[in-house]
C-alpha cells in the first residue's frame, strides 16, 4: 500500500525533472557555447579552465534554482512582467552577440607568453559575466525557469514538494551538463582544428545575436498584444 502511495510522488518528481531539462537545456545549449568558452578563456591552462568551468556550472545552477523557486515572486515585488524581462534580456544578449561577431578573429594563440596572460583574477571576473550570464544562463533560460516554476505549485503539499524537488534536480543536472561540456570543450572541438573553431565561434556569435533578437521579439510581441487588446476593449 505504501508503494502505491509513493507512485504519484515519483511521477510528479520525474515529470518536473524532465520538464525543467526539456524547457531550459535547449535554450542554454552548452555545446553551442563551447567555442565561446574557449575563446573567452584563451591563454588559461587546463587546470584554470577546469576551475572556471566548475564555477560557471555552479553559478548557472544557482541562478536557475533562484529563478525556479523565487523568480516569479521577485518579478511581482518589482512590478515586472516576463515580457519586459525578455525585452531587456534580449537586448543584452543581442548586444553581446554583436560585439563577439564584430570582433576581429584571434590569431594563432601559440605564443609562449600567452599562457601567463590569463590570471586567476581574470578567470574569477569572467566566470560570472559574461560566461555565466548572459552566455550560458541568459534571460531566455531564466524566463523558461521562472515559467516552469510557476507551474510546479500544487494544492497538495506532498505533490508540490515532489514537483519542486524534481525541478531542482533538473537544474542541478543542467549545471552538470554545463560543467562537463565546458570542462572538455577543447577536446570536443579539437577535431575541428584552429580554423574550424574560429568558424564555429563566428556561428555561435551569430546564433547568440539571433537568440537575443528572438527573445526580445517574443517579449515585444506580448507587450504589443496587451496594448492592442487594451485598445480594442477601450474602443
Amino acid at each position: 500500500m505504501q508503494t502505491l502511495n509513493t507512485l504519484p510522488l515519483l511521477s510528479a518528481f520525474g515529470t518536473s525533472l524532465l520538464l525543467v531539462v526539456a524547457a531550459v537545456l535547449p535554450i542554454a545549449n552548452p555545446p553551442a557555447m563551447a567555442p565561446t568558452f574557449i575563446s573567452l578563456t584563451e591563454g588559461a591552462d587546463p587546470r584554470m579552465r577546469a576551475a572556471i568551468a566548475a564555477r560557471v556550472g555552479r553559478s548557472s545552477t544557482l541562478m536557475l534554482l533562484a529563478a525556479l523557486l523565487i523568480g516569479s515572486h521577485v518579478l511581482d515585488f518589482f512590478g515586472l512582467s516576463l515580457p519586459v524581462v525578455r525585452v531587456a534580456g534580449g537586448l543584452t544578449v543581442a548586444a553581446y552577440g554583436w560585439r563577439m561577431l564584430s570582433t576581429s578573429a584571434p590569431i594563432a594563440p601559440a605564443h609562449s607568453h600567452l599562457a601567463n596572460r590569463f590570471t586567476a583574477e581574470a578567470g574569477r571576473a569572467s566566470a560570472f559575466y559574461p560566461l555565466t550570464f548572459p552566455i550560458t544562463c541568459g534571460p531566455g533560460s531564466l524566463a523558461a525557469a521562472i515559467t516552469v516554476g510557476t507551474s510546479l505549485h500544487s494544492a497538495e503539499l506532498a505533490t508540490g514538494l515532489a514537483n519542486f524537488a524534481g525541478g531542482m534536480t533538473g537544474c542541478v543536472l543542467i549545471g552538470l551538463a554545463v560543467y562537463f561540456t565546458y570542462r572538455f570543450a577543447h577536446r570536443l572541438l579539437a577535431p575541428l582544428g584552429e580554423a574550424g573553431i574560429i568558424v564555429f565561434l563566428r556561428m555561435s556569435a551569430f546564433i547568440l545575436l539571433c537568440l537575443g533578437v528572438q527573445i526580445m521579439w517574443t517579449g515585444a510581441s506580448a507587450l504589443l498584444g496587451d496594448v492592442l487588446q487594451g485598445a480594442l476593449k477601450g474602443a
